[in-house]
C-alpha cells in the first residue's frame, strides 16, 4: 500500500518546500503522513464543498495548490464553516497537503503549466533563483504576434473565466513577447516591463497599479486568479506518471472561483 508520506516525498521532490516564499505556509495540512491512501484528488483551493466532494467520492489525500490553514484556526467552534470543514477533514481521514509558492517557482510547476496553457514557448524564470531554472513567474515568446485584444480573448476558454480585465492603452498593439505569473502579481509588472515583456498576464492587479501601468505604456493582462485552476489536472498526471495505478488521480469537479459576475 502507498502512504501519505510517499506522495508527500514525491511531491516535494518536483517542487521542494525550500522554494517556498518566506512566511508561506506550504506542506502537510491535515491528516496522519503513515496513512495508507488510494485516491487522490487535486484542487486549487480546499474549501467546504470541495471537502464533500472529496467525501463522496472516497478520497483520502488531497493535493491543493492554496493551503487549506494559510491562517491558524484560533477556536474549534464548530458552527463556524472553516472549523467544520477541518472536523469533516479529519473525521473521514482525509490527508490534505499543500504546494504553493514552490509550486509556482518549480521547473515544470505552475508558471511553465501557465506559459504551456499560452502558448508561450522557449520560456524562462522572470524572477530566477541563482540556479536559473526555478525562480516565480516565466517569460517567453508566442508563435506569431497576436494585437492584445486577440491574445486577451483567448483566455476566457483557456482558463475558463468569465471575464478578463485588460490594462493598456493599445487593443491592437502586437503581442509577441510575454510573461506570466500565476496568481496576484501585480507587484512585479515592472519586473517584466524591464525585461522587455510586450504584455504580462497575472491576477489580482490593483486599482491604482492600474493606473501605474497606464502611465508607463506598459499591457497586464488579468484572467482572475482563478486561471491558476489548470493546475489541477497537471498535478492529477503528475501523480499517475509517479505511482501508475497504484494511486487513482483525478481533479476535482468543483469551480472555487468566488467571483459571480453578472
Amino acid at each position: 500500500m502507498i502512504q501519505a508520506q510517499d506522495l508527500i516525498a514525491a511531491i516535494e521532490k518536483f517542487a521542494p518546500q525550500k522554494l517556498a516564499e518566506s512566511g508561506d505556509p506550504t506542506g502537510l495540512q491535515i491528516g496522519d503522513p503513515n496513512q495508507s491512501i488510494s485516491r487522490v484528488m487535486t484542487a486549487l483551493d480546499v474549501r467546504p464543498e470541495v471537502v464533500q466532494e472529496a467525501i463522496a467520492k472516497n478520497v483520502d489525500f488531497i493535493w491543493a495548490h492554496h493551503e487549506a490553514m494559510f491562517f491558524p484556526a484560533k477556536n474549534l467552534d464548530l458552527s463556524q464553516p472553516q472549523n467544520k470543514m477541518y472536523a469533516d477533514l479529519i473525521n473521514n481521514h482525509i490527508v490534505v497537503y499543500a504546494s504553493h509558492t514552490n509550486l509556482d517557482s518549480a521547473q515544470g510547476g505552475l508558471n511553465d503549466w501557465l506559459a504551456e496553457t499560452l502558448g508561450i514557448k522557449n520560456v524562462v524564470p522572470l524572477i530566477p533563483n541563482d540556479d536559473k531554472v526555478t525562480g516565480l513567474g516565466r517569460i517567453g515568446e508566442l508563435d506569431k504576434a497576436l494585437s492584445v485584444k486577440a491574445f486577451a480573448k483567448t483566455m476566457s476558454q483557456l482558463f475558463q473565466v468569465k471575464t478578463v480585465r485588460v490594462i493598456t492603452k493599445d487593443l491592437n498593439k502586437p503581442v509577441k513577447k510575454v510573461a506570466v505569473l500565476g496568481g496576484d502579481g501585480g507587484k512585479w509588472w515592472t519586473v517584466a516591463q524591464r525585461a522587455g515583456a510586450d504584455a504580462y498576464v497575472t491576477a489580482d492587479v490593483y486599482y491604482h497599479t492600474g493606473h501605474d501601468i497606464l502611465a508607463h505604456d506598459f499591457t497586464v493582462i488579468d484572467p482572475d486568479h482563478h486561471m491558476e485552476a489548470i493546475a489541477n489536472r497537471y498535478m492529477a498526471k503528475k501523480i499517475t506518471a509517479w505511482f501508475g495505478d497504484e494511486l487513482v488521480a483525478f481533479e476535482t469537479g468543483i469551480n472555487t472561483d468566488p467571483y459571480t459576475y453578472i
